[in-house]
């Protein structure tokens, strides 16, 4: 016969990773697009895990109810390594752009750097920062990784 301890352990194992995975499951889905009254920006990609070398689309959605007022024509958009270093936003004008609700700019990522370098695989930073009605500035930031 089987020790006690054994098949508790077992027991307790079999109804444990259900119950564990199911949990890390939902806390690992965020959701990137809530629509809001008031102020609110966000920043959607297809998926946060990209491989080396692929095409990163990305959306800046003014997902509330009032306008924001960006600072040039990128919409606010620079992409970070983990420690906060730019490494790319798109050349622009200097010119003020708008989003009213629920527009949204598309742009694509293609991994290289401003300098013209390809990226290293890592943890990267998408942001972007708008101007609310009031006047003050708010920003969003998408966490993503790339992998080999």
């Amino acid at each position: 016969m089987f020790p006690r301890s054994l098949i508790f352990a077992i027991v307790l194992g079999v109804a444990a990773g259900p119950i564990f995975g199911i949990f890390l499951y939902e806390y690992g889905i965020e959701e990137q697009l809530v629509y809001v009254n008031g102020t609110s920006l966000s920043i959607v990609t297809e998926k946060i895990n990209f491989k080396l070398g692929e095409p990163i689309s990305i959306k800046i959605v003014n997902s509330g109810t009032d306008e924001l007022k960006f600072p040039d024509a990128s919409y606010g958009l620079v992409i970070k390594q983990l420690d906060s270093i730019p490494i790319f936003s798109p050349a622009s004008a200097q010119v003020i752009s708008k989003l009213d609700s629920h527009d949204e700019v598309s742009f694509v990522w293609d991994q290289m750097k401003n300098n013209g370098e390809s990226i290293l695989e890592g943890t990267y930073k998408i942001t972007s920062k708008a101007i609310t009605l009031d006047g003050s500035i708010i920003e969003k930031i998408v966490v993503i990784h790339v992998f080999k």
